[in-house]
């Protein structure tokens, strides 16, 4: 049985902003699309994720990152990953086909299936479908050469050694005790909040509240933690016909409607006032 270490403290990196990026397509939210024929969902993006890339690099400049590609996209549109990796960012892997993944040999499946383009960019670290992984991940990530897995809910400058993998997990601001135990899942739903976190990492609530994020942010790093926050590519640079093309799916689920805001200028403000790393960067100082 795995022994797994919470390391509040461990080496305590420099703070900085690891700010990712989960590249997925402008339909990825909803779950209508999950299962359509891999040739249907390549017809819907419609080249949007490919047109994005360029002027979503050029946005970052010289601040690096992370990005966390859906497989079958880098099936579609195999530039990726290269302009990516020679733009200086991190390629990091989000699933192959973008669903929930709370079943080992489903998610074993995704990586099987992406394993040529994982060991060709060299990639060693995970984000679980809308942040909701199981505990089974870990010993598969060992496994499968991975060195870290960002795929919880977790205060700023928490480090979870996952028996050799470790778990950084996207922020939140702990309003009232501060939590000791976590064991996937540990997704945005109303436990989490309940429990008194404020989960300010997830695009969801940048897109509410967005002075109020970057204020948590601005004072997470003042307090010499390293916050971890998501944005997706529609949010960057609006896809022809969005979100016009997504309402029978927003109507049908309000929640999804922070998704669709275009975040360009919040995330200018990021990159303009803080300092960034990749992931990995920050996994080599533990």
């Amino acid at each position: 049985m795995l022994s797994y270490c919470y390391n509040p403290r461990a080496m305590t990196p420099s703070p900085r902003l690891l700010l990712t990026i989960d590249y997925e397509s402008w339909f990825a939210p909803s779950r209508r699309y999950d299962f359509l024929p891999p040739d249907t969902r390549y017809q819907l993006d419609g080249e949007r994720s490919r047109q994005a890339i360029d002027p979503i690099l050029e946005v970052f400049g010289e601040s690096k990152v992370t990005f966390y590609l859906v497989g079958e996209m880098v099936g579609w549109y195999p530039e990726l990953p290269e302009k990516i990796s020679e733009a200086g960012h991190e390629v990091g892997f989000h699933c192959h086909i973008h669903r929930r993944l709370d079943d080992a040999k489903e998610i074993e499946k995704d990586l099987i299936a992406s394993s040529d383009w994982i060991r060709k960019y060299n990639v060693r670290g995970y984000r679980a479908p809308m942040i909701n992984t199981v505990e089974d991940v870990y010993p598969l990530l060992t496994k499968h050469n991975f060195t870290y897995s960002s795929s919880q809910y977790a205060p700023a400058g928490v480090t979870i050694d996952k028996g050799g993998v470790w778990e950084i997990p996207v922020s939140t601001l702990p309003l009232l005790n501060a939590p000791r135990e976590f064991t996937a899942p540990r997704h945005m739903n109303l436990k989490l909040v309940s429990g008194g976190e404020f989960p300010y990492g997830s695009s969801f609530t940048s897109g509410l509240f967005r002075k109020m994020v970057y204020k948590i942010i601005e004072s997470d790093l003042k307090a010499g933690k390293s916050p971890v926050i998501f944005l997706h590519p529609y949010e960057i640079v609006t896809p022809k016909g969005y979100p016009q093309n997504f309402i029978v799916d927003m109507i049908h689920h309000p929640l999804l409607f922070p998704f669709t805001f275009n975040k360009s200028k919040f995330l200018k403000d990021l990159l303009k006032n803080f300092p960034t790393t990749t992931m990995q960067d920050y996994v080599n100082e533990l």
